[in-house]
């Protein structure tokens, strides 16, 4: 395992038990909405790339396998599984070297998980090879905004949060997706050009 995907495990582990409280504000602002309505698009054959917050909005009686590199956000995940009498199969995995067959799902689904990948492109080419052909892959992310000062302020902020919290905030995920061979996407501003919703329909 590369050094830099073991400083952000740590950086993970770290954080875990407040996690939840340090994005509750945003939770409450928007966060909940963009979850809810990606559930109603989930269908199959499901696999969630980074585990957690998303537990408590699954649909009834659909297939889920959850995955995290992180063991502290793991732990979080299958204590809230629990909680809330959800089944999900939860594996520690990285997402840049996943255990899966090829065209293992029917859909893959990420939220807020590109911003802390170390290599973003080669967790997208991964998904691309654990989603089926014709799948659908589904992801929120946050990323770098093209707005002349809020960008060079995420430039600005990025190594001190990575440092901290070990996500990225200036990602150009939409640019990696397409080095990453993905040819019918779909792109969705959700929060001014900061919060994106990218479908992706997997051809191969």
């Amino acid at each position: 395992m590369k050094e830099d995907v073991k400083k952000i495990m740590r950086r993970y582990d770290r954080i875990s038990h407040v996690y939840d409280v340090f994005e509750s504000p945003m939770e409450l602002m928007a966060l909940k909405q963009w979850r809810l309505d990606l559930m109603k698009e989930l269908s199959g054959k499901v696999l969630e790339v980074g585990i957690g917050k998303n537990i408590a909005y699954y649909p009834e009686n659909i297939d889920i396998t959850g995955i995290d590199f992180s063991q502290g956000m793991l732990k979080k995940a299958r204590l809230r599984a629990e909680t809330l009498g959800r089944q999900v199969h939860l594996l520690l995995m990285d997402a840049q070297a996943m255990d899966f067959a090829d065209n293992s799902f029917d859909t893959v689904f990420t939220t807020f998980v590109f911003c802390s990948v170390p290599d973003p492109i080669k967790g997208l080419e991964e998904i691309r090879r654990v989603c089926k052909e014709n799948g659908k892959i589904i992801l929120i992310e946050h990323v770098r905004s093209e707005q002349k000062v809020i960008g060079f302020l995420m430039d600005v902020l990025n190594p001190a949060i990575v440092n901290l919290y070990g996500a990225n905030i200036n990602r150009k995920t939409v640019e990696n997706v397409h080095a990453a061979c993905f040819t019918e996407i779909a792109v969705t501003n959700l929060y001014r050009d900061i919060v994106k919703k990218i479908v992706i329909k997997n051809f191969k």
